[in-house]
């Protein structure tokens, strides 16, 4: 079977620089698969889960906010966070899902909901990933 290339850069470092046989990365309309000679493409990516498959094996991890580039069997992803399941914090995530569930349910003029919102989506896909 034919590999992709797979890159994962945050700000400060390359997070993944790896083949694998397939992915699948959590777009703004929905997961989307990439398999060997995709169609080129670029869009944006939403907080969730980042799947590499090699083989049988499915490596996971939870990734937040950026972009992915398709082109000739490279897929390059700029992205601010990706942690993989030995790296999350699990207190740390539980205490932000609670902050942010009670500043949704808050009834405070100054609360920026879009934030909160996007505080929970991260939280629950960090502790969604550490209950399989």
């Amino acid at each position: 079977m034919s590999k992709i290339h797979i890159k994962v850069i945050q700000p400060t470092q390359i997070r993944i620089d790896k083949e694998c046989d397939h992915l699948i990365i959590p777009g703004v309309a929905g997961d989307f698969g990439i398999s060997f000679d995709h169609t080129p493409f670029i869009t944006k990516i939403r907080i969730g889960v980042l799947q590499l498959f090699q083989n049988e094996y499915c490596e996971e991890y939870a990734i937040h906010d950026g972009f992915v580039t398709v082109e000739n069997n490279v897929v390059t992803i700029v992205c601010d966070t990706i942690e993989k399941k030995n790296e999350i914090d699990i207190a740390r995530a539980n205490a932000s899902r609670k902050r942010a569930e009670k500043r949704l349910k808050s009834s405070e003029e100054n609360i920026n909901f879009r934030r909160a919102e996007s505080s929970l989506k991260k939280a629950l896909v960090r502790l969604g990933l550490n209950s399989e």
